[in-house]
């Protein structure tokens, strides 16, 4: 597996862990027991909706630890004039003039949608080391590709509002 997770990820990922074993973990069990004591099994909706709840909890306790046994831990500094992890970076589209912001983080942050970009996609990749004023040439693939200016390079803070993505 082998995930390059910053040391902000891991700490989220062992929160996540404690709360689904103290919190979650508790309750699927008790929803079990009541479920249980309803009757026969066999015809029973609720138990069986509880057991689902039980064990997709834990195997995302399985899953998180093993994404942390198994990760490299890499590095959320850089240079304060480039863009690394964390950084928020407003680039200009060289096609069209567009200009949008975006977030660089890991691979299990990464969301798209609420513009946080993976280091391990095509523009987290294209982005990672340059300056403002740079260009910064994207491939997507061996026919696509694009250039995007960067215009501002912002340090970010975690402040961890940003979730894990669930597999």
């Amino acid at each position: 597996m082998y995930d390059e997770l910053t040391a902000g990820d891991i700490k989220k990922m062992e929160e996540e862990i404690e709360y689904r074993r103290l919190v979650v973990r508790p309750k699927a069990l008790e929803d079990v027991k009541e479920a249980r004591a309803h009757g026969d099994l066999s015809e029973n909706f609720e138990y069986h909706a509880a057991k689902k709840v039980k064990n997709q909890n834990e195997s995302r306790i399985r899953y998180l630890e093993r994404m942390i046994r198994t990760a490299k831990v890499i590095s959320e500094d850089s240079a304060e004039d480039e863009v690394g992890m964390n950084n928020t970076v407003t680039v200009e589209f060289a096609d069209d003039g567009t200009v949008e912001t975006y977030r660089i983080v890991t691979t299990v942050r990464g969301n798209s949608l609420e513009n946080l970009i993976s280091n391990k996609s095509p523009l987290g990749e294209a982005l990672l080391g340059k300056k403002v004023g740079d260009l910064a040439h994207v491939k997507v693939n061996d026919t696509v590709s694009y250039d995007v200016k960067i215009l501002k390079i912002e340090n970010t803070v975690d402040d961890g509002s940003d979730k894990l993505r669930s597999y």
